[in-house]
């Protein structure tokens, strides 16, 4: 099979060719993991691919309770965006669990 002009990123079961014996072969960039690509999918499609490119994470926020039980939270920003089939995007989000510890905490009724 073919996967020229055909090469999809993700999954994408409609992303295939007949390959050998008429069976179907696949040219999205699942077909990896499933190691049922088509014979020409790494030269067709894994050329051109450009995985996903991330900068540092960002500081961590404040507790969102300032007394008690809150969160935390921190991203970071996609620096080169997946194309043709690249390695996608990494979490661009974390969140924390943390402790208020404002000085007035102890004070309050």
């Amino acid at each position: 099979g073919s996967c020229r002009h055909r090469c999809c990123p993700g999954r994408n079961n409609a992303c295939w060719a007949l390959g050998a014996r008429w069976a179907r072969c696949y040219c999205d960039s699942y077909c990896e993991r499933t190691d049922d690509c088509c014979e020409d999918y790494h030269a067709t499609c894994r050329r051109a691919a450009v995985g996903c490119a991330v900068g540092p994470w960002g500081p961590w926020s404040g507790c969102s309770s300032p007394c008690g039980v809150g969160s935390k939270a921190r991203s970071r920003q996609v620096t080169v965006p997946p194309r043709h089939g690249g390695e996608p995007c990494p979490d661009l989000k974390q969140r924390r669990g943390c402790l208020g510890e404002h000085p007035t905490c102890g004070t309050a009724k």
